[in-house]
C-alpha cells in the first residue's frame, strides 16, 4: 500500500456566526473554501492546481448556500483548471476529518496521487437545520423504534450518568480558554492560518480566531443557564413524551437528567473552512515536495444513537488497533469539543493525559464550523507537533447519531 504523505494544511479564522454582521456573514461558503484552496497555492509555489485529482469537501448543512455540491463550485470559484473534480460529503461534525481521510484512502488504494480534503461551513448563512431533516431525515417509521433527541440533551445524559457536574464542564471550558488565549498570544496558529478577504474590494475581514472571550472566569461560567432545560420539556413523542422522557426511557438508570451544559462549555457556531494536501509517496518526491506529515490510521465506528456522542472512544480503540500503538504513543490529543463532557469522558475512558489534549484550546472557545472543524484540528495538530518537536497525535471527533471519526498523523 502507498503511504500517504500530507503536504500542508490551511484555514481561515473562525468567525462568529452572525447572521448579516459576522466576519464572513456576507462571504459565500465556494468564495471562502475557494480562498483556502488558493492559499494552498501560495504557500506552494511548485504546486500545480490542475495536479490535484479530487478536492474532497465536508459540508453537514448542504442546503442553500450550501447545496449544489458545493466542492465542484468551489473549485470552479477558485479558479483552478476545469479538469479538478470536487465532491461533497455529510458525516455531520466529521465530515472535514472524513473528507481528509477518504482522500488518503484513495492514495492508499492507488488510485490517486494528489488530493484536497477538508471542509466548510457557513452557519451564518445555513444555520443548524437549514435543511429541515434533523437527525433522521424526519422518518416517522425510525422514530418508532430509534428516536434520536438533540445532542445537548444526550450531552447532559451523559454528565449525569457518569457523574460529571456542573462545577467539571465549567472547569473544562474556563480552561479551554485560558489555553487558546495563551495560544493566540503566541501566535501558535500562525502556520496553518491566512487572512480572509472580501471577494469583492480585496480588503481583509478577518485575521484570526474571534470567537474566544479570554476574559472568561469561573463566576461568569456560572452564572450562566444551562441550554437545554427549556429544549428537554418540550413535548415531541407519542402520548406528549419530552425529549428528556424520551432519552429517560433508553436509560432509565439515569433517573432525570441533570442539565449541566451551557452557553458558555459548549461549542459556540462559527463560519470557517480548511483543507489538507495529500499526496503518495511518488508524487512527493518527483516533485520534490519535502511532506510535513503522513496519516497513519483512520477509524469511524458508532454506538447507540439515543446518547449519542460516546463513540470517540472507541473510534480511538479502533484506530490505535490498526496503527499497532497505545495511548501512550500518542504525544498530541486533539478530542473535540463538541460540549465539555465528550473530552472528559474520552479522557476518562482511555486513561489520557489531560496535559496532551487540546493544548491550544478547543471549540468551546474557538468554536465549532461543523463541516470544517475535522480540518481544523488535524492542521491545529500538526502544527503543534512541529512546534514541540514531537511525533505522533490523535485527532477524534463525536458526530451526530452516534458515530465518531479518529485519524493518527505522524510528523515526518
Amino acid at each position: 500500500m502507498e503511504t500517504v504523505y500530507i503536504l500542508d494544511a490551511v484555514r481561515t479564522p473562525r468567525a462568529r456566526a452572525k447572521t448579516g454582521s459576522g466576519a464572513f456573514s456576507k462571504i459565500h461558503p465556494q468564495e471562502l473554501l475557494g480562498q483556502t484552496l488558493n492559499e494552498l497555492t501560495k504557500r506552494n509555489p511548485t504546486l500545480e492546481p490542475g495536479d490535484v485529482e479530487d478536492v474532497i469537501v465536508g459540508v453537514a448543512t448542504q442546503s442553500g448556500e450550501q447545496g449544489g455540491n458545493l466542492a465542484r463550485n468551489a473549485v470552479l470559484a477558485a479558479g483552478w483548471p476545469d479538469r479538478v473534480s470536487g465532491v461533497t460529503l455529510n458525516r455531520f461534525c466529521g465530515s472535514g476529518l472524513q473528507a481528509v481521510n477518504f482522500g488518503a484512502a484513495t492514495i492508499l488504494a492507488g488510485s490517486q496521487d494528489l488530493v484536497v480534503g477538508g471542509g466548510v461551513e457557513s452557519m451564518s448563512q445555513v444555520p443548524i437545520g437549514a435543511d429541515g431533516s434533523g437527525l433522521d431525515g424526519n422518518n416517522e417509521r425510525l422514530r418508532e423504534r430509534v428516536f434520536q433527541v438533540p445532542q445537548g440533551i444526550s450531552a447532559d445524559l451523559i454528565a449525569t450518568r457518569e457523574g460529571f457536574t456542573r462545577a467539571d464542564v465549567d472547569a473544562f471550558a474556563l480552561d479551554s480558554q485560558m489555553k487558546a488565549a495563551k495560544a493566540q498570544s503566541q501566535e501558535r496558529f500562525a502556520k496553518s492560518l491566512f487572512a480572509v478577504k472580501d471577494p469583492a474590494d480585496g480588503n481583509v475581514v478577518l485575521s484570526k480566531d474571534d470567537h474566544p472571550r479570554p476574559e472568561t472566569t469561573m463566576t461568569a461560567l456560572g452564572a450562566l443557564s444551562p441550554a437545554f432545560i427549556k429544549v428537554g420539556a418540550i413535548p415531541v413523542g407519542e402520548g406528549g413524551a419530552t425529549f428528556d422522557q424520551i432519552a429517560l426511557r433508553r436509560y432509565p438508570d439515569a433517573k432525570e437528567i441533570i442539565h449541566v451544559h451551557t452557553a458558555g462549555n459548549s461549542s459556540g457556531i462559527a463560519d470557517g473552512a480548511a483543507v489538507v494536501l495529500l499526496s503518495s509517496e511518488n508524487y512527493a518526491r518527483d516533485h520534490a515536495i519535502k511532506p510535513r506529515g503522513k496519516i497513519v490510521a483512520m477509524s469511524v465506528y458508532s454506538t447507540e444513537p439515543v446518547i449519542m456522542l460516546t463513540a470517540p472512544t472507541d473510534a480511538v480503540k479502533k484506530a490505535l488497533a490498526k496503527a499497532k500503538m497505545t495511548v501512550a504513543d500518542i504525544d498530541l490529543w486533539e478530542i473535540n469539543e463538541a460540549f465539555a463532557v465528550v473530552p472528559l469522558q474520552t479522557m476518562r475512558n482511555l486513561k489520557i493525559d489531560v496535559d496532551k489534549v487540546n493544548v491550544n484550546g478547543g471549540a468551546i472557545a474557538l468554536a465549532h464550523p461543523l463541516g470544517a472543524t475535522g480540518a481544523i484540528l488535524l492542521g491545529t495538530a500538526l502544527d503543534e507537533l512541529e512546534r514541540r518537536n514531537l511525533q505522533t497525535a490523535l485527532i477524534t471527533l463525536c458526530i451526530g447519531g452516534g458515530q465518531a471519526v479518529a485519524t493518527i498523523i505522524q510528523r515526518v
